[in-house]
């Protein structure tokens, strides 16, 4: 089942929505009455793979303006 909350909500508590989202609840976020989006977990059968790890690159990570000026 899935709960209808508001922009503002999720923004207050963002936290609390995170852990419930890692729980397995799924929500539909809504703007003035009207959906915008949805939160859910995501699906164990998902796989990342990781690409870069800027910290290797650099301590603290890369400054996202560098890495696009490369591109």
């Amino acid at each position: 089942m899935e709960n209808i909350i508001g922009l503002k909500e999720l923004r207050q508590n963002m936290a609390g929505f995170a852990a419930k989202v890692k729980r397995g609840q799924s929500f539909i976020v809504v703007k003035q009455s009207k959906p915008i989006f949805k939160i859910a977990p995501i699906e164990e059968d998902d796989k990342w793979e990781q690409v870069v790890d800027f910290t290797k690159i650099k301590k603290g990570g890369v400054n996202i303006d560098e890495v696009l000026n490369r591109l």
